[in-house]
């Protein structure tokens, strides 16, 4: 006889941890069952242990299998009975052989009939078992395992059940550890983890800090349940959106794409559904609380909205914002569209590292090239291939050796190019490269003791 409180206290702890009553009762009467037959069962047997949650008793039976000739095969005269070598208490029948009768658990349908009139083929017979409660020590130990075994499957069904309904979502906890690069993220019943690959570049955090993911991956592992979380992936800044606004919640804004460089540049296309929502205004909030809370949670990380458009001129002249731009040419047919802006706006249309004109092109699909305005070519090309800038003022008239050099550089931006393929921001080339004298002017300067104004000033003067 089982102690009912302490059953009763063991099944709500465990229900608080989302394992059901009637699975607990099932891993304990499975435990029974394992210990009776490993201690007084027989080699063959199919036993099975009933538990009554109103006296505590547990009551053993043995099952049998109603049979006939065409459902098993019977040994002939003079075979051996096989030999088990190992834990498994049945022999292995092989392909398309009928398995051999075993009296232990199988009963012939006229011997049923004895028992039971309205036996049929497949049903069960249940023979009762004389009532045991000494188990021996190995048997107790074979049911403590069965039962750590049952609440383990059980656990991993419900994270499964629980964190599967949550993919696709933001989910919060506590930093546990960081171990090769990966954070190991506590979020109650489960860990998940962030790759390397998945952490936003300067982020860094400390054991016991909140943390906020994306929910990517809910698999199931040799271990448990894998949780892959990450805080890189575009979808991660569209739910963060969703909770700051209700309108894109709701569903009267839709995000047409979003392109994102993690820590660096998110730029985002948002249509509206409803005539009477503003889809830039909806996202930026009051005094830009909204954007502002977003770019917190992303550690400053800038983002661009831009309302999308049909009309692609349109969409790609908000795409490369915050520049502004004159005029978009579009060549359909090999998909690339010429933009001309000003001189004093080419900088910011390319930006730092080509990174603005590389994320317009990846937002809108189309192939970019930034042309300033009396340009006879395009500075800057947006393609799928490359990613590169090109000054094409690095050489003041006169200077052979510096037109060399900047005819080195024909370089392209290019949309899908990771940050890192280019080191040449337009600005700083202009910045650092000096301009070329002439030796009177350089004599002259030198003489008067004045410094050598470089190419900047030099052009600002022209």
């Amino acid at each position: 006889m089982l102690d009912l409180k302490t059953i009763q206290s063991v099944l709500g702890e465990f229900e608080e941890r989302g394992i059901s009553r009637e699975t607990m009762i099932d891993a304990i009467e499975n435990a029974m069952a394992t210990a009776y037959k490993k201690e007084y069962g027989k080699r063959g047997q199919v036993v099975r242990a009933v538990l009554s949650m109103d006296t505590g008793t547990v009551s053993f039976e043995q099952i049998k299998t109603v049979v006939d000739d065409t459902m098993v095969r019977f040994p002939e005269e003079g075979e051996e009975e096989p030999v088990f070598y190992s834990h498994k208490d049945h022999d292995e029948t092989p392909e398309g052989e009928l398995p051999r009768f075993d009296a232990e658990k199988h009963i012939l349908l006229e011997d049923a009939r004895r028992i039971k009139r309205d036996a049929e083929l497949g049903t069960e017979i249940i023979f009762p078992l004389e009532p045991q409660e000494d188990f021996g020590r190995i048997a107790a130990q074979t049911a403590k395992q069965v039962v750590i075994q049952k609440i383990r499957e059980a656990e991993k069904l419900s994270i499964l059940e629980e964190f599967g309904g949550k993919r696709g979502e933001i989910v919060s906890g506590s930093v546990q550890r960081v171990e090769r690069g990966s954070i190991f993220v506590d979020l109650g019943r489960a860990t998940g983890v962030i790759p390397y690959e998945e952490q936003i570049p300067g982020e860094r955090y400390r054991p016991g800090e909140r943390i906020r993911a994306y929910l990517g991956a809910v698999d199931e592992g040799f271990r448990g349940v894998y949780l892959r979380l990450s805080r890189a992936n575009p979808k991660f800044v569209v739910k963060l959106f969703e909770l700051e606004a209700p309108e894109l919640a709701a569903g009267a804004l839709e995000v047409k794409n979003i392109v994102r460089e993690p820590g660096s540049r998110t730029k985002i296309a948002i249509a509206s559904l409803d005539p009477h929502v503003d889809p830039v205004g909806s996202l930026v909030g009051q005094r830009g609380v909204r954007v502002s809370t977003v770019m917190s949670e992303l550690g400053g990380e800038r983002i661009d909205i831009i309302e999308w458009s049909e009309d692609q001129k349109a969409f790609i002249k908000e795409a490369l914002s915050p520049a502004s731009v004159l005029e978009v040419e579009l060549d359909e047919e090999e998909h690339r569209a010429t933009v001309t802006v000003s001189e004093d706006q080419q900088s910011l249309a390319i930006g730092r590292g080509g990174q603005n004109v590389r994320l317009a092109a990846k937002l809108t699909g189309w192939n970019i090239d930034i042309k300033p305005v009396g340009g006879d070519k395009p500075e800057v090309i947006g393609d799928e291939t490359e990613a590169k800038t090109k000054d094409s003022s690095i050489a003041a008239e006169g200077d052979l050796e510096a037109e060399q050099a900047a005819s080195e550089w024909s370089p392209s931006i290019e949309a899908g190019i990771a940050p890192n393929e280019t080191d040449m921001v337009i600005t700083e080339a202009q910045e650092e490269t000096p301009s070329a004298l002439s030796a009177e002017e350089e004599t002259q300067r030198t003489d008067e003791n004045e410094p050598i104004v470089d190419a900047k000033e030099s052009r600002d003067e022209a």
